[in-house]
Formats: C-alpha cells, sequence, structure tokens
C-alpha cells in the first residue's frame, strides 16, 4: 500500500522535521520569496526525500489523502488559493501549535469543523480552548537530538532559547529575563537575541550540541505552548528552570528533572544552586532525560500521527502500528 499523501505548509521547521519521521508523504506548497509558509523544504532542516515542495500554483493538479492546516491564514485564505473545490472537501486536520489568545479558556476555535479533526500539542492546550463542533484529540510532542550530543554542562551559565524576545515581549517573559539576568548569568540565544544583549540566532541542527555545555536551561516564557527547545534540552540531559505556567508544570518536577515556580526570586535562588553545585545539576539533567526519553519519543509521535492521518482518511495504519493492542493507542482517542 502507497503511503499517505498529505499537502501541509512549512509553518513551524523543527515541528515538520520531527512529523515527518511518519510513514507519510508531505508536499509543501512554494511560491517566490516562501512568506507565509510557501518556503517549502527550505536549507535549515535535513528533511527526508518523503517531504517534497510543489509549487503553489501546481497544488490543484495533484492527488492528496488528506490536508493538514497549521494556521489560521492556512484555513481562512491558503486552501482558498490554492486547492480545488475537490481538495477543499478531503478528509482534513487542524493543527493547533498554540493556546488561546483572545482569552484563555472562552476562545472558540475558528475551525470549527464537525467533519474535521482538531489535535492539539499539549492537554494544556485542549483544555483551555473551546474546541466547537470539532472533535478532537491531543498528540504530544516527540523529538529526537543528533547522536552523541549529551549534557556537560562546562559553562557556568544557564541558556534561554526563544526567538524574537524583545518584540514579543511580556507574552514570552522578555521583563522575566531581563530581571533574572540581573542575578544569574544568562545567554540568550535565538532570532534577533541581539536586540536584548544576547548571542543571536543558533542554526536548529546545531542547538543540541551549543547548549550542551550550559549548566541548565531557563524558559522565562508565561504564556505559550510546550517548547520544543525545553525538550530537545530535556532529551540531551539540562536540567530546566522555568515558570510553572502551561503544560511545563506537568513536565518538569521539582527536585526530579529541575525547578519550575510562579515567584521568579525563587527561581532565581535555583538557578544559583544550579550555578554552584555542578552534580546537583547533573542529577536533575538526568531527571529530566528520563522525563524526555518516557515522554516524548520520537517512535510514538510518529505513531500517533500516523494513526489520525489513518482515521481521518479511513486508510489503514503504517505497519509498525497495526499490530499494536487498542490500549496502547488509547490516549491518541478521538473526543
Amino acid at each position: 500500500m502507497k503511503p499517505l499523501r498529505v499537502l501541509t505548509w512549512h509553518v513551524h521547521g523543527n515541528y515538520l522535521l520531527y512529523l515527518s519521521r511518519a510513514d507519510v508523504e508531505f508536499y509543501l506548497p512554494v511560491r517566490p520569496g516562501g512568506r507565509d509558509g510557501y518556503g517549502g523544504r527550505g536549507p535549515t532542516f535535513p528533511f527526508p526525500d518523503r517531504v517534497r515542495d510543489v509549487p503553489a500554483e501546481a497544488v490543484r493538479e495533484l492527488e492528496f489523502d488528506c490536508v493538514l492546516y497549521q494556521s489560521r491564514r492556512n484555513f481562512e485564505v491558503d486552501r482558498h488559493e490554492i486547492l480545488s473545490d475537490r481538495q477543499m472537501r478531503l478528509p482534513r486536520i487542524y493543527l493547533e501549535h498554540d493556546p488561546p489568545r483572545a482569552h484563555p479558556t472562552d476562545t472558540r476555535h475558528w475551525s470549527d469543523d464537525p467533519n474535521g479533526l482538531l489535535v492539539h500539542v499539549t492537554p494544556f492546550n485542549d483544555l483551555m480552548w473551546d474546541d466547537g463542533r470539532t472533535p478532537s484529540r491531543v498528540i504530544e510532542h516527540g523529538v529526537f537530538v543528533p547522536d552523541g550530543v549529551r549534557y556537560t554542562g562546562e559553562i557556568d551559565r544557564g541558556i534561554v532559547v526563544v526567538n524574537h524576545l524583545l518584540r514579543r515581549g511580556r507574552l514570552l517573559g522578555a521583563d522575566v529575563f531581563s530581571r533574572a539576568r540581573a542575578h544569574i548569568p544568562l545567554d540568550l540565544v535565538g532570532m534577533d537575541a541581539e536586540s536584548l544583549g544576547g548571542l543571536g540566532e543558533v542554526r536548529p541542527p546545531d542547538l543540541a550540541a551549543f547548549e550542551a555545555r550550559y549548566r541548565f536551561f531557563f524558559n522565562p516564557i508565561r504564556w505559550t505552548s510546550l517548547g520544543l527547545a525545553i525538550i530537545e534540552a530535556m532529551m540531551i540531559g539540562l536540567p530546566i528552570v522555568g515558570l510553572a505556567t502551561t503544560e511545563l508544570a506537568s513536565v518538569v518536577e521539582n527536585g526530579v528533572s529541575g525547578h519550575v515556580d510562579t515567584d521568579l526570586d525563587r527561581l532565581i535562588v535555583q538557578m544559583r544552586r544550579l550555578l554552584d553545585d555542578p552534580d546537583e545539576a547533573r542529577r536533575l539533567g538526568e531527571g529530566a532525560r528520563r522525563t524526555a526519553r518516557e515522554r516524548f519519543g520520537i517512535d510514538r509521535f510518529a505513531r500517533d500521527w500516523e494513526r489520525a492521518f489513518a482515521d481521518v482518511t479511513g486508510r489503514p495504519a503504517s505497519g509498525r502500528d497495526r499490530h499494536r493492542p487498542a490500549s496502547a493507542l488509547a490516549s491518541g482517542g478521538v473526543r
């Protein structure tokens, strides 16, 4: 049986890289300039051959089994511009990467599609969104890191990974970062990190090896999804310090894999402790790595997505999933 053919957009490169581990062929529409999700494969990520570019104007002529929307623009604008009427009726999934912005509890998701499927990336996001008539499920993140990259922690500083932190302000914790940096040596990396005195952008394929040398990972973000950068750091063995908000409160266990709190002063105390005690940092980092391997494994992630595509299209899941017991798939069930 041929793999399912899925049309989607390049919205979040790291996520798309991990998603490409599913036994599915992905087609990315491309336009000159590559803006608004039309950049295709691009030069940054090592996508496998099953991820393919297609000119946006040629999309209507191709055969797909499913359309995966990843942004409001995809759903409300792009599909009307590049899909045929027949393709508009194909099985469809909306992948929601973020928690609601307009109101934390009373925001109705715009996909409102009883014939589609809404996938949330964390249980917290699923809790906060009003899904309306759309069936939904949670597929938690799955990541992998380059072979041989492990925590060393010899740099007695913390690392913060946020893109455009200055522009995104309080939502992503620009003020939290600045307050913490007044007491703790912290290096910021990410797009436009220089505007806050940071080091600049580190290419995503190089980030794991770069951050493995730091003593701990600090997450200043108030309100977002669970960042892939956090999970990648955990997977290589960095202890995590961050705000006990959104999904992070369920991921980091105090004294086991790091420290989370809503009191920044208490977090500063814990960061200082990690700087002063490398053995304690290493112990917590091992706890973080165990958690990441158990909860965010890439094989589980790929299986969950294969099941989602199978469920919406009515096509059997991939061979590695067909013979798994139903109990092993229960966590991915539609509500």
